[in-house]
């Protein structure tokens, strides 16, 4: 994400770069080091769309500031 929006490290921390997901489990974390997107939580398919063909999860990413 961090190479993404073209933001080195310290840019990435000083914005408050954070992700917003819907729902109450938040299953995608930003790791503060490298500035990747990742799983925080297992991801259950099968759980989560059970008839749906098509499973989606979204997230947003929030970055404080102007770009």
């Amino acid at each position: 994400v961090a190479k993404d929006l073209a933001l080195d490290l310290p840019a990435f921390h000083d914005r408050g770069v954070r992700l917003v997901s819907e729902g109450r489990t938040q299953y995608f974390s930003l790791q503060g080091k490298t500035g990747h997107l990742v799983t925080a939580e297992r991801i259950d398919r099968e759980q989560l769309c059970r008839l749906v063909e098509q499973c989606v999860l979204r997230c947003e990413v929030i970055v404080e500031g102007e770009m």
